[in-house]
């Protein structure tokens, strides 16, 4: 990444442009989003489904929060709610088929008012779609607020890939 001019934080950058204070890293998997954050003074808590990445995670950076749950179900507001959700790294479309809509009602649970739930993901047919997604952030009570192509923040042009930024009324 860095030999062709990308930042290998770029997803870090990108969520920094909001000021959080406080992120939750849904679908962490080894961490890279959340240690990187942790690094720049973000308070950040992480979760994922797969416990051998979490334990990647955790040999990496075993002073953050890391928890083993699914997406649908997790509760991780024992301690309020976060800034920014991200879920980085496709999460959307590795989802068990069907949940889509039940995570992002769930992730809307973990965002304060006026908050931002933000998520970048490959767009192909055979997959989850940004219609679909969408649909559901809208049920689950996010409005979107921008939309792009890559987490460098370059526009959306209907492309492969789409990186939604929702902000929780």
């Amino acid at each position: 990444m860095e030999a062709d001019g990308k930042d290998p934080h770029g997803e870090v950058a990108f969520v920094q442009r909001y000021d959080p204070e406080r992120v939750l890293d849904a679908g962490c998997g080894t961490g890279r989003v959340a240690i990187e954050l942790a690094n720049r003074g973000v308070d950040v808590v992480g979760f994922d489904l797969d416990g051998h990445m979490l334990d990647e995670a955790k040999s990496k950076a075993p002073d953050l929060d890391w928890f083993e749950g699914d997406a649908a179900t997790i509760d991780l507001t024992d301690g309020g709610n976060y800034d920014v959700v991200v879920m980085a790294g496709n999460v959307m479309i590795f989802l068990e088929p069907g949940t889509e809509a039940a995570v992002v009602v769930n992730m809307a649970r973990h965002v304060r008012p006026g908050g931002r739930f933000i998520s970048g993901f490959g767009l192909r047919q055979d997959h989850y779609d940004l219609g679909s997604f969408d649909a559901h952030a809208t049920l689950a009570g996010f409005e979107l607020e921008d939309r792009f192509s890559t987490w460098d923040g370059d526009p959306f042009d209907g492309g492969d890939y789409a990186v939604s930024v929702f902000r929780f009324a």
